[in-house]
């Protein structure tokens, strides 16, 4: 299995941002990398009126799309825990979330000083790294919120070595 690297922190904290940032960075060095993104609500990829959805609608219990390229999938699920989730990933490096700060997975956290008073994962043993522009102490590596290649840096040191 992957490697699993949780971002979390507060709404409207940068998460997505920072993500988007990292993503390009690890494609450099040559690494797959899958995102699953926590929803808090139940959602739907696909049109209302497509074939899919229709599918879907009409009870099928897993949906899949596929064209050159691209496969896309919706199936019921009892909302897995992160490792039920993480086969559906094998052929990855790494799994980055988006959320899941509940799991017990490695954590890094995106804490803006302008729009939060106080990180999340204060206390937290599983956070291994704050994203910041405050100069806040959790006893973790501190990155500045456009320091991300040596965020890669710490990941893949951390995460991602390959055996030569």
């Amino acid at each position: 299995m992957p490697p699993i690297i949780s971002v979390v922190g507060k709404s409207d904290s940068g998460k997505t941002t920072l993500i988007e940032k990292l993503i390009p960075e690890l494609k450099k060095r040559g690494y797959r990398i899958a995102v699953l993104k926590h929803a808090f609500h139940q959602f739907d990829m696909d049109k209302e009126g497509k074939d899919s959805w229709r599918h879907k609608a009409a009870g099928a219990d897993t949906v899949i799309v596929a064209s050159p390229g691209r496969i896309a999938m919706v199936k019921d699920d009892d909302f897995g825990t992160l490792d039920s989730l993480a086969s559906y990933f094998q052929d990855m490096d790494i799994v980055i979330t988006e959320g899941y700060k509940r799991e017990h997975k490695p954590k890094i956290e995106v804490f803006r000083a302008a729009a939060h008073k106080e990180p999340l994962c204060r206390g937290n043993s599983d956070l291994i790294a704050l994203v910041t522009d405050s100069d806040i102490d959790l006893n973790v590596p501190r990155f500045g919120l456009e320091d991300i290649k040596a965020l890669a840096d710490f990941i893949e040191k951390a995460y991602l070595t390959r055996e030569q």
